[in-house]
């Protein structure tokens, strides 16, 4: 399987991801967000992670690539592609599927507990997880 990582500040990487993904035997590509001369097409990679930064995605007047991955995802979940967002990539794909991010009245950066909702207990993808986890 080919994994796409888009990667958008140095302190911000997909080490764990990686690890994973290279276990599994994953052939790996990254590219550096607001370096990126040309973003992958959706044809060169199997599933596609997104990575964090101190920016919003409501920030594209200061970070104009947030809108060309904004169209990278909108073209790689229509292409079925699985896509995984952490922190700011999270926040990309929610606004790439129709959803409104917006800031909240206090920053928050860090690791706080999950817990599933009804619906996504009946999500396959989360059949293994506990009621309550920790996010990596």
């Amino acid at each position: 399987m080919r994994l796409h990582i888009i990667q958008h500040v140095p302190f911000e990487t997909a080490a764990g991801v990686q690890r994973w993904a290279l276990a599994q035997g994953f052939q790996i590509e990254t590219t550096f967000g607001d370096l990126v001369e040309e973003y992958p097409t959706v044809d060169c990679f199997d599933a596609l992670v997104v990575m964090g930064g101190p920016m919003g995605v409501y920030e594209s007047d200061r970070f104009p690539w947030l809108l060309e991955e904004l169209a990278l995802v909108r073209r790689a979940t229509a292409a079925g592609k699985k896509v995984l967002g952490i922190c700011l990539g999270a926040q990309i794909i929610a606004e790439a599927l129709g959803g409104k991010v917006y800031p909240g009245p206090v920053k928050e950066i860090g690791w706080f507990p999950a817990r599933l909702t009804a619906e996504g207990r009946k999500a396959e993808v989360l059949a293994e997880f506990p009621d309550t986890f920790s996010p990596l």
